[in-house]
């Protein structure tokens, strides 16, 4: 119960004190067992922050990586030898002769399953020029 003549103290628990001299004395081991308490519970949140933080930079590391594998691949196909013009959409097919790779608008089955030189893929051109590989 309080004391009228005493004045009231609303966190009496964050003084490192007695506020009034009936409240227990804080021991130093006490507020030394709070601080450690205190250091291993933000080291662990700290902890698990940055391990979320990594494994989201490795995630956007390796994303980076293959829009570059993608784009390289695309700027070869671009220039891929080809005697007629890609259009969007379009089943493009690539083969491989001893002089170099060319595109064709023949398939492999257009050839009777026999091409002429060796079939590598077959690719549809998009709309922001790049390709996807067609199965």
């Amino acid at each position: 119960m309080h004391n009228k003549n005493e004045p009231v103290i609303e966190n009496r628990r964050s003084l490192s004190v007695p506020s009034r001299t009936l409240d227990p004395p804080i021991r130093l081991v006490d507020r030394a067992r709070e601080i450690e308490l205190a250091d291993s519970s933000l080291r662990s949140h700290t902890e698990g922050k940055l391990d979320l933080i990594l494994k989201q930079i490795r995630s956007l590391q390796e994303e980076a990586r293959s829009i570059l594998e993608k784009a390289e691949r695309d700027a070869a196909l671009h220039r891929v030898k080809c005697s007629f013009e890609k259009r969007i959409g379009q089943t493009i097919y690539l083969y491989e002769k001893e002089e170099g790779r060319y595109f064709s608008l023949l398939s492999p089955e257009d050839w009777n399953g026999s091409p002429p030189h060796t079939f590598i893929g077959a690719y549809s051109l998009n709309g922001d020029q790049s390709f996807t590989e067609v199965r």
